[in-house]
């Protein structure tokens, strides 16, 4: 049983977008008047900021390799005044140190919380069932509750990839358009930081619509 409301963004691989689907989804909630909380899984700096940008409170990291279980849950359960915590995950959801420990996968484990998968199908048709089958069975203690696609190229790419998927046991939540004005600016070393970006709000607000 979840030890509190709430789910996991994670991904197949870093760069597909969880990001951007965690802060379009926190700031749709907060419209909705969702009290809506947020975590960032691992030592990221950057992220939090964006995150507090999108929800009006603070975001904690939770770091399964460096933090204790009790440790974790403490952080996780600071906002006692919410309806829903929306944790974004690291990297792909069973990448984490060298020997294995920390992952997404580790964290939402711990909590008893399902993960939505951000899936980049720019690249992918039929194959995408084979992608989320394979991340669906292969930790028992892990469940995948649904799928959210990315860069979809156009309708009938939709469909393909809606109709591959079809005869899982996984539910396709949404499918997000390829859309220009929605980059999210990086440099290098990751993302830009919150407060260099040039119309964050703006942003943030065409993400939740």
């Amino acid at each position: 049983m979840a030890e509190t409301r709430g789910l996991v963004i994670a991904a197949p691989a870093s760069g597909s977008g969880k990001t951007f689907v965690t802060l379009a989804l926190l700031r749709a909630l907060r419209s909705a008047g969702i009290r809506v909380a947020s975590a960032k899984v691992g030592p990221d700096y950057i992220d939090p900021r964006f995150h507090e940008a999108a929800t009006g409170r603070p975001c904690p990291n939770l770091d399964p390799w460096a933090m204790s279980p009790p440790q974790l849950r403490g952080l996780a359960m600071q906002a006692s005044d919410r309806d829903l915590l929306v944790i974004e995950g690291v990297m792909g959801l069973f990448d984490g140190a060298e020997a294995g420990g920390g992952s997404t996968a580790d964290l939402a484990a711990l909590f008893g919380l399902p993960v939505i998968l951000v899936v980049d199908a720019r690249r992918q048709a039929q194959s995408v069932a084979a992608l989320v089958s394979g991340f669906a069975g292969f930790r028992a203690d892990c469940r995948i509750a649904g799928v959210i696609l990315n860069r979809v190229g156009s309708p009938r790419h939709r469909a393909i990839l809606e109709s591959a998927l079809a005869e899982r046991d996984i539910p396709v939540l949404g499918a997000l358009p390829e859309s220009g004005d929605l980059v999210m600016p990086s440099r290098h070393l990751g993302l830009v930081q919150a407060g260099e970006h040039g119309d964050l709000e703006a942003f943030l607000d065409r993400a939740a619509r």
